[in-house]
């Protein structure tokens, strides 16, 4: 199952050097007041933002190359015989584990995904969602000279194969069963999986709450491979499935940031007729993200993004296809490993 996509970059002309200061101050003037005045309608919005969903899954642009190919060995979601009994397993390991071994396990990074086993066949299956171009690509764009907006690789898609590498998930990581289901059930979820998969295209890294206290506002909420899970976990709960009480956590990145403003879409901010002060804004703040050639220029390039979220507490994020400023605030950013309970048909999960 699968497919993601798109968006640039420009250069600024010199200017006398005299009249450099002056400019800059009356463009920063400029960009601040737009801020103010696009924040006045904020308060009126709904908080999370809810995620956008599409009518269909478009192509990828060629443009998106992916370091590892996306479901190498991906097959059709089978149909179940009805009397069937299939074991539901979470499954759990480091991010990159096939390379890196538990380095990032010790973090507590971890990838997630859902194993199937057919009693009838003895067939096993594994089920997961993740970055069709990798995590750099979904969290950052690309500034291509020929195209004045960001272009951005941004699409997650589910992917669904025979096996389950078991050495893969138990070396450093998780393989338990959580749930048994009839057979008819798994075939409504794989058609909800259908769904889900074309509907929602893109992945989202970041969470992002204004603190880290319990109760906080969330402004937004991520999209990436746990989400998945737990909207599965949440289905089959609906359909009647009853999951064991064991415990179950998952990561998750947050930011931390004051009420956010919504800045526009990519024609009304870097269009024709858009905001070029702050479109020279959004381009000159993910500058300093691109892929890096030299240990020299990362540094300096982690210098300028120092900078500017933690010294000047500016981050711009870009959400359904739409940007945000969000002002930044302590601790600005935080990795987690959190309990969220397995559903019961009584009390699903909501907001995934």
């Amino acid at each position: 199952m699968a497919q993601a996509g798109s968006a640039g970059r420009g250069a600024a002309g010199q200017k006398p050097a005299g009249a450099a200061p002056g400019c800059a101050l009356w463009r920063r003037a400029l960009g601040l007041l737009w801020l103010a005045l696009a924040a006045a309608g904020s308060s009126r919005r709904q908080w999370p933002v809810p995620y956008k969903r599409f009518s269909f899954r478009p192509e990828p642009d060629p443009y998106c190359q992916a370091k590892y190919t996306f479901c190498p060995t991906g097959s059709p979601i089978p149909i179940m015989k009805d009397d069937d009994v299939i074991e539901v397993f979470r499954l759990q390991a480091p991010v990159w584990e096939f390379k890196y071994g538990n380095l990032l396990g010790h973090l507590k990074i971890m990838h997630d995904a859902i194993g199937f086993k057919s009693t009838l066949t003895g067939q096993n299956y594994t089920m997961e969602w993740y970055e069709l171009f990798q995590l750099g690509n979904c969290t950052f764009p690309h500034l291509r000279p020929e195209m004045n907006a960001p272009f951005w690789c941004n699409q997650g898609a589910a992917c669904f194969f025979e096996g389950i590498d078991d050495i893969h998930w138990k070396a450093n990581g998780t393989l338990v069963q959580v749930a048994t289901i009839p057979g008819n059930t798994f075939n409504k979820m794989a058609k909800w999986v259908k769904w889900d998969n074309e509907t929602g295209i893109y992945y989202e890294t970041w969470t992002v709450q204004a603190s880290p206290e319990k109760g906080a506002e969330t402004w937004f909420e991520s999209y990436d491979c746990s989400k998945f899970v737990l909207r599965t976990y949440n289905k089959l709960a609906e359909l009647g499935a009853e999951f064991k009480k064991i415990e179950t956590n998952y990561t998750r990145i947050f930011l931390y940031s004051g009420e956010p403003t919504y800045l526009g879409n990519e024609t009304s901010i870097f269009g024709p007729t858009g905001n070029q002060t702050l479109a020279l804004a959004v381009k000159r703040f993910y500058y300093p993200f691109k892929p890096h050639s030299s240990t020299k220029e990362f540094l300096f390039s982690f210098l300028q993004i120092f900078d500017a979220v933690i010294i000047h507490r500016q981050f711009y994020l870009f959400y359904n296809f739409e940007y945000w400023f969000l002002p930044m605030k302590f601790p600005f950013i935080k990795i987690t490993y959190e309990e969220i309970p397995l559903p019961n048909r009584n009390n699903t999960l909501s907001g995934l």
